[in-house]
């Protein structure tokens, strides 16, 4: 058995980055963060861990998160959110009966989706 510590993500600008996933998910940075920092630290439910690289993103990305609304907030709430602090949608996959979800960029490029809570799916 294994614990995942960190999900990592390669990118030009670690604290950029990092502000705006902390922005979506409500995670904390690391304490003693600078915005100069090459590696940026979350710490949340699943801590998210922002590395600089020299390359930049060139191709789908082999993982991605798929992440819901809390608190009550629904799909489409979190997709109006998340397009406010800097996201794109890349892809709409919501259905007309309500399933579906929404394929979206982070300020980098990286692809994440934005799927139904609990609540909506009952």
């Amino acid at each position: 058995m294994i614990d995942i510590d960190y999900v990592t993500f390669d990118c030009a600008r670690p604290y950029e980055l990092a502000a705006f996933w902390r922005d979506a998910t409500g995670f904390e940075l690391a304490p003693g963060t600078g915005a100069d920092d090459d590696e940026v630290l979350l710490l949340g439910k699943v801590n998210l861990l922002f590395i600089r690289v020299p390359e930049g993103k060139a191709v789908k990305n082999r993982v991605h998160l798929d992440v819901t609304g809390s608190e009550g907030s629904t799909r489409d709430q979190e997709v109006e959110r998340l397009l406010a602090l800097g996201a794109t949608v890349q892809a709409d996959r919501r259905a007309p009966d309500g399933s579906g979800w929404v394929t979206m960029l982070d300020p980098e490029g990286n692809e994440f989706c934005v799927c139904r809570s609990e609540a909506e799916k009952e």
